[in-house]
């Protein structure tokens, strides 16, 4: 029997205090709602970042990185995140993560090259990662299991709603501002919310004298990487930016000022008392209570498998580098089970996952993430290809009749958890979402124009809205209050794989299934030997070519949503676990 994770007296929420209140798990929510929409504000400021971190639009294959960060800082260490959350507590977690996408978005605002903004990107994954897992673990701290099916049916309608709001808000501030400002005003809203958490949860008050150095260390820092221009171009205060040694930038007094604020900051929180504003006295602790070997596994074989899927180019590879990347991934996944077996405190609770309820929620999420990726890239794809060639506002405006829904779904699912076993409302869901993906491969290039084509995308929506909550409700109820982080971290990380998995399967058959229809059309010679230069014949087969190359991914995401409607009838059971201490918050 594995034994319960060691945790701090003062931070353990039964026999003390009670959970945090309302208003904490009102702006965790929040929280989850600006990082959500910040994933799709930059894949609409994207040239916009491209261009100014030097790089042309006519190179627009050296995004991947800035994507790529994003994606790997999120996926990769959200089993480390899941864990602190359980041994440290959910609110700790929540700041931490908080404040890492505050800086994220600082270094994004502020750089000129494209390194800085990788870094950048790749720290705002890991800060909107974490967040996601704590928020699901707060909400199952403070709800008893038979009601908080509809509160997590809230937190994923929210996460949701980040896919409609994101695009409308980036779209609103590059309408009067330039693509910085998106990451300015992440980062104000990064540091208010991460503010109001800490306050709302209880915290006991901070060492004055460390505040103040961290709050005089992080000013430079944002002022020397900010650099505006009233204060960088002014006679006096622009001395501030000049290097004392010349040609050596880190000698600028902004520079040093950072630097001594921030030793200062690390030596105050080794040697004040428990008020530290820097938790450094129990990192030896901390340590072995997550178990850094574990996580360090963890961490490379998620990157090799996220990075491997994310950075393929889907015209010609499944898989980018997966010659070193896929070996190193089960290498490293074959360590860490090793590893895991051996250490009485696993970074994954692996043992927790015994019951068929909390895998079958893993297995039902990753078939989610299947079909949802398509309906994510191939509705736009169909819309451009069909009623709105070239326009990636009305293709995007014909993807949101699809996504508008799924947070209507994500409530009425949580509700209906009410009234109904969760496994038949996720059920449900995806047979529904199975539906309207076997009624889209029958479209053709009119199909968009009707009334009936809105139906048949609000319904795909609202499948995959109904499966949130069941899923979520099933996963925490049958696991222990001391691993809800680590089991809400696992079911981002599912859903995520499958989406990456997804999207580079479906892509490579439906590209195979259309070079064989390229082929047997042959050549516009051929068909129009009098005007190849100008053959219907011709266009209208390779117009058809592309319709079957969509059709095909579109039933690939039926048969997805359809294996996860049948493994959520039969996997998603409800047994609850013996009653344990609850988890810090």
């Amino acid at each position: 029997m594995s034994r319960s994770p060691r945790r701090p007296p003062a931070d353990r929420a039964t026999g003390g205090r009670p959970a945090p209140g309302l208003p904490v798990v009102v702006l965790a929510t929040l929280a989850v709602l600006v990082t959500a929409a910040d994933t799709y504000v930059v894949v609409l400021a994207l040239p916009d970042i491209l261009t100014g971190v030097g790089i042309g639009l006519d190179e627009l294959q050296r995004a991947t990185p800035i994507v790529g960060s994003f994606l790997l800082g999120y996926t990769a260490t959200l089993p480390l995140l899941g864990r602190l959350a359980d041994v440290r507590g959910r609110v700790p977690v929540l700041v931490g993560c908080l404040l890492l996408f505050a800086f994220g978005s600082l270094l994004t605002a502020t750089a000129d090259g494209l390194g800085t903004a990788v870094l950048g990107r790749g720290l705002q994954g890991i800060g909107a990662g974490g967040l996601v897992p704590a928020t699901l673990a707060l909400v199952a701290d403070r709800w008893p299991p038979e009601r908080r099916a509809l509160p997590l049916g809230v937190v994923g309608a929210v996460q949701e709603a980040g896919a409609v709001l994101g695009p409308l808000a980036g779209a609103a501030v590059l309408a009067v501002a330039d693509w910085r400002a998106i990451f300015w005003l992440n980062l104000l809203l990064g540091l208010g919310l991460a503010i109001g958490v800490r306050a709302g949860g209880g915290a006991r008050r901070s060492d004055p004298v460390g505040l103040v150095l961290a709050v005089v260390a992080a000013a430079a820092l944002g002022l020397l990487l900010a650099a505006p221009a009233a204060l960088a171009e002014d006679v006096t205060l622009g001395l501030l930016y000049v290097p004392l040694v010349p040609s050596v930038a880190s000698s600028a007094p902004l520079a040093i000022a950072a630097a001594v604020a921030g030793i200062a900051l690390v030596v105050r929180s080794l040697t004040a008392p428990s008020r530290a504003v820097l938790p450094l006295r129990g990192l030896r602790r901390l340590a072995s209570e997550v178990d850094v070997a574990g996580s360090a596994l963890v961490v490379l074989t998620l990157g090799c498998l996220v990075w491997a899927f994310a950075a393929a180019e889907p015209a010609t590879e499944v898989v980018a580098h997966g010659e070193w990347l896929l070996p190193l991934a089960a290498l490293g996944a074959l360590a860490f089970v090793l590893h895991e077996r051996r250490v009485a405190d696993p970074v994954l609770p692996i043992r927790a996952l015994r019951p068929v309820g909390a895998w079958g929620a893993l297995v039902v999420n990753l078939l989610v993430g299947v079909a949802l990726v398509a309906a994510l890239v191939d509705v736009p794809l169909f819309a451009r290809n069909t009623t709105t060639p070239g326009d990636q506002l009305g293709a995007a405006l014909v993807l949101l009749r699809l996504l508008v829904a799924v947070p209507v779904g994500a409530v009425a699912g949580g509700w209906l958890c009410r009234v109904a076993a969760p496994r038949v409302v996720a059920g449900a869901g995806m047979a529904l979402a199975a539906v309207a993906f076997a009624v889209m491969t029958t479209w053709d290039a009119q199909s968009l124009d009707g009334a009936w084509s809105t139906v048949v995308l609000l319904v795909a929506g609202l499948g995959f809205g109904l499966t949130i909550a069941p899923v979520n409700t099933v996963l925490l109820g049958v696991t222990s209050s001391d691993v809800h982080g680590s089991a809400g971290a696992l079911a981002v990380v599912a859903r995520t794989v499958g989406m990456l998995v997804g999207l580079s399967l479906l892509t490579a058959v439906a590209l195979r299934r259309f070079t064989a229809e390229v082929a047997a059309i042959g050549s516009p010679i051929e068909l129009c030997p009098q005007s190849p230069a100008d053959c219907a014949a011709y266009e209208a087969a390779a117009k058809a070519a592309v319709l079957t190359q969509l059709h095909t991914v579109f039933a690939g995401a039926a048969l997805a949503a359809g294996l996860a409607a049948v493994a959520a009838l039969a996997l998603l059971r409800e047994v609850r676990p013996a009653a344990r201490s609850a988890a810090p918050v």
